[in-house]
C-alpha cells in the first residue's frame, strides 16, 4: 500500500542506479590503471521524488562550471563526466574552490556524477580503438594529393617596405643606403581569428567521408590489461601496422577529418624532411597525454593528446613523427561517435530491469512509484565542454601551395 510522500536522503534516485550499472557493464572499473586514476560513482546525489530530474544523461569530457550550468538547466539526472573532477580526497567542501562549487551545487539539484575516464582508453572497442580505427580510415578513393604550405621565401638581406613609406618623398632626392635592420619589424595591421575549436559531434557516419578501419592494418594492445572476464584484449595504448606505408599527409587528413575538423593542430617531423616525402608504416596511439603508455614504442608516428616539449624532441631525434591534438581533443569526438550510442541501448536495458524490481517493492511513495513509471531514457553530450586550448590564425599571413586540410 502507498505510503505518505517523503523526502529520501539516503538512496540514489533508480535511474542513476541504472546509469552507473550500464557503465560498469561497459567500462568496469578493475579495466582503470588503479595507480593513480579516480573512477567510479564520484557524487551520488540523494533522491528526491517529489522534485526529480528528467531521465537523462549528460556527456562530457571535463566537468566545469559551465557543464555544470548545463546539466542543472537541462534536469539531468546524472553527468558522465570522463576525466574525474574528484582525484584526491578533501580535507573540506567549500564553494570558494570551483571544482568543489560545481560538486555542491550539483548534489543540490540533485544530479550524481560518474567518472570512467582510464577504464575507457583500456575497454576493447574504447578510446584507443576509436582513434586508432580513425588513423586507419579511408577518405574517398583517390586520396587527396595534399602538400604543405610553404611561406614566401625572402633573401635575408631584403627588407619589405612599407607600401606608404616614400610616398612623401622627392623624386629628385637620391636614395640614401638603407641599413639592415636588428630585428624585423612588425606589422600592426595584422589580426588573428576568434579561437576555433572542433566540432562537438566530429564522427557521424551519415555525415562524414571518412570510413574508419577500413584501410588494411594490423594492431596490438601496448600495455595489456588482463584478469577482467569478458574484456579479454584489453589494455592502454594501441600500436598500428599497415600493410603498405601510407603518406603521411593522408594520415593528417584522416585524423583531422576524424576528430572534428579543427583549424589546426601540432605536428613534429625530424629536421631535413618535408612533411609530403615521409610515409607511414607504424603509429604509436594513445588518448590524453600518451608520454607513459607510448614511451619506448617504435613506431613512426606517434599519435596522441599531448607530449610535453622534451618528450616530443626526444622522438623527433630518434626519426619519428609527432602529432598531438590539444589533451582532451583527443577523447571528445569519442562520447557523440561512440559512447552516446552504446550507453543508449544498455541503458535502456538496465532501466527496464531496475524498474520491475522497484515496482515489486512494499511500501512505495506516490512519487516513486511515478518515476519508476517513466520509461524515458536520453543521452546526450554537452555543447558547453570544450579544451581549454582554442587555435587562434593569423588572418594575414601570407602562405603559397595547398593546405593540408
Amino acid at each position: 500500500m502507498a505510503k505518505m510522500s517523503t523526502y529520501t536522503t539516503d538512496r540514489a534516485s533508480p535511474f542513476t542506479r541504472a546509469v552507473v550499472s550500464s557503465m560498469r557493464k561497459l567500462y568496469p572499473e578493475a579495466l582503470a590503471d588503479q595507480s593513480f586514476d579516480n573512477t567510479g560513482l564520484l557524487l551520488e546525489a540523494p533522491f528526491d521524488p517529489i522534485r526529480r530530474q528528467m531521465n537523462s544523461v549528460l556527456l562530457t569530457i571535463d566537468l566545469t562550471k559551465a557543464v555544470a550550468d548545463e546539466a542543472i538547466e537541462r534536469k539531468d539526472c546524472v553527468v558522465v563526466a570522463y576525466h574525474p573532477i574528484i582525484f584526491r580526497g578533501f580535507k573540506s567542501l567549500t564553494l570558494s574552490d570551483c571544482q568543489q562549487q560545481s560538486i555542491l551545487r550539483l548534489a543540490l539539484e540533485g544530479i550524481s556524477v560518474y567518472s570512467p575516464h582510464t577504464a575507457v582508453d583500456a575497454a576493447p572497442g574504447g578510446l584507443a580503438d576509436w582513434l586508432a580505427d580513425i588513423v586507419t580510415g579511408h577518405l574517398p578513393n583517390p586520396e587527396p594529393a595534399t602538400h604543405t604550405a610553404q611561406q614566401k621565401k625572402t633573401s635575408p638581406d631584403t627588407i619589405e617596405e612599407d607600401a606608404t613609406s616614400d610616398a612623401n618623398a622627392s623624386t629628385d632626392t637620391p636614395a640614401e643606403p638603407k641599413k639592415k635592420p636588428q630585428r624585423p619589424r612588425m606589422s600592426m595591421q595584422r589580426t588573428y581569428s576568434k579561437p576555433t575549436y572542433p566540432s562537438h559531434h566530429p564522427v557521424d557516419a551519415s555525415k562524414t567521408d571518412l570510413d574508419p578501419s577500413s584501410v588494411d592494418h594490423t594492431r596490438s594492445v601496448i600495455n595489456p590489461v588482463t584478469g577482467v572476464e569478458g574484456f579479454e584484449g584489453a589494455g592502454f595504448g594501441r600500436l598500428v601496422t599497415f600493410k603498405e606505408s601510407q603518406p603521411l599527409t593522408h594520415l593528417v587528413e584522416r585524423i583531422a577529418h576524424g576528430v572534428g575538423s579543427p583549424k589546426g593542430f601540432p605536428l613534429a617531423i625530424p629536421q631535413g624532411k618535408q612533411v609530403e616525402d615521409i610515409q607511414i608504416r607504424t603509429v604509436g596511439v594513445s588518448a590524453g597525454s600518451g608520454h607513459s603508455v607510448l614511451k619506448g614504442v617504435e613506431a613512426d608516428l606517434l599519435f596522441t593528446g599531448e607530449l610535453s616539449h622534451h618528450e616530443a624532441l626526444a622522438a623527433t631525434e630518434k626519426g619519428q613523427c609527432v602529432i598531438t591534438l590539444f589533451h582532451s581533443n583527443s577523447e571528445r569526438g569519442f562520447l557523440s561517435s561512440v559512447l552516446r550510442e552504446k550507453l543508449t541501448g544498455v541503458l535502456k536495458e538496465e532501466w527496464e530491469r531496475i524498474r520491475n524490481e522497484e515496482a515489486e517493492a512494499e511500501e512505495l511513495t506516490p512519487e516513486w512509484e511515478d518515476a519508476i513509471k517513466d520509461e524515458d531514457v536520453l543521452v546526450e553530450c554537452s555543447e558547453q565542454d570544450r579544451d581549454p586550448f582554442g587555435v587562434v590564425i593569423l588572418q594575414s599571413s601570407k602562405q603559397e601551395g595547398k593546405p593540408l586540410s
